[in-house]
């Protein structure tokens, strides 16, 4: 086993997705308790910043425009905004470097830093691992969560207790006033990512007709039409908050739910993270790596024999399709007992 001896100056590098942030948190609070003193930076894409802002166990927080250094007609701003970053990088003299990431971008930014001690994935991908001084075998076919945990052990950090450190939170009283949230509630996530993994709207407008208690729908901008057909399907058992919350809001509208129910997408990880029990719609995607972690959780998938492919367009899809309203009901109802019924 590889040590670290004391460094002043740690900097992770994990700028996205959020799912993958929120595993990450284990991560973060792994090292901060085996360097106590140590000071923590982490680099974030813009967008995931307020599920870090503000946290206690991080020193500063590098935000970069990621998604804007994808546009070639920015790509001399871009040029000079990299080359800013990396200068002020070197300058904060890190001990210690983990990306988590493990892409090209990150392997950069990680090399950037001139630290001593840079540590990485094996199977890092696009040829990030050659910016590594050091390299850890995580492995393809386990937990994202568990993954990430190979790197603290490496470093000599304990990793027998889990657990998922967010910042503080914001005003629960002032949260249900602000957005009119019942007093007992399901939270809904219909979006994703990508199309096929996407169970109905009809399908959500539905289930949450059946539920015996009021569902609040979340997710993206882009998710207002699949949240509108929700609603006029769930009979006024539905209200929408797409696009109303930010992430501090939503982990507290996560934090207050009964039980959610999700397709496979980063708002799901949050909830399985605050220990609200998750029923997960999976189909192309493997729950064994990116399902809800825990022992707490529900993960609803039909045993077609193309699954899991990891395909962002399908043409049958009946991963998703074959999944009944009645099946996932019945799982809630079995699991999930209610106080009063009807609130």
């Amino acid at each position: 086993m590889f040590t670290v001896k004391n460094p002043d100056k740690i900097l992770i590098v994990k700028p996205s997705s959020l799912g993958d942030i929120v595993h990450s948190l284990p991560f973060l609070n792994a090292i901060r308790g085996c360097f106590p003193e140590s000071e923590i930076h982490w680099v974030v894409a813009k967008g995931f910043e307020g599920l870090l802002e503000e946290h206690p166990m991080i020193g500063k927080l590098w935000i970069i425009q990621k998604d804007q250094w994808k546009k070639i007609n920015r790509a001399g701003e871009t040029a000079k905004e990299i080359t800013t970053l990396f200068r002020k990088l070197r300058k904060e003299h890190y001990d210690l470097v983990v990306d988590l990431q493990g892409l090209l971008r990150s392997g950069l930014i990680t090399a950037a830093t001139g630290a001593p001690t840079r540590v990485g994935f094996r199977e890092a991908r696009e040829g990030s691992r050659l910016f590594y001084t050091h390299k850890v075998e995580g492995g393809r076919d386990i937990h994202a969560v568990d993954r990430y945990l190979k790197i603290a052990h490496f470093l000599g950090c304990p990793i027998d207790t889990v657990c998922f450190p967010f910042p503080p939170s914001v005003d629960t009283a002032d949260i249900r006033l602000r957005f009119t949230l019942p007093e007992e509630y399901a939270v809904l996530v219909p979006g994703a990512r990508w199309a096929t993994k996407r169970w109905a709207p009809e399908n959500f407008g539905k289930l949450a007709s059946r539920l015996q208690l009021k569902s609040v729908i979340v997710g993206s901008r882009g998710d207002m039409v699949i949240a509108q057909t929700i609603v006029e399907r769930s009979q006024g058992n539905a209200i929408s908050l797409i696009g109303k919350t930010g992430l501090k809001e939503l982990v507290e509208i996560m934090r207050n739910a009964k039980f959610v129910v999700s397709n496979d997408s980063g708002p799901m990880h949050i909830a399985a993270a605050l220990g609200i029990p998750v029923f997960a719609l999976f189909g192309p995607t493997e729950p064994r790596k990116t399902g809800p972690y825990g022992i707490h959780h529900t993960v609803l998938r039909e045993e077609v024999p193309c699954a899991p492919c990891l395909k962002r367009k399908c043409n049958e899809l009946n991963c998703m399709r074959d999944l009944s309203v009645g099946r996932v009901s019945d799982a809630i109802t079995r699991k999930v007992s209610l106080s009063s019924p009807g609130q």
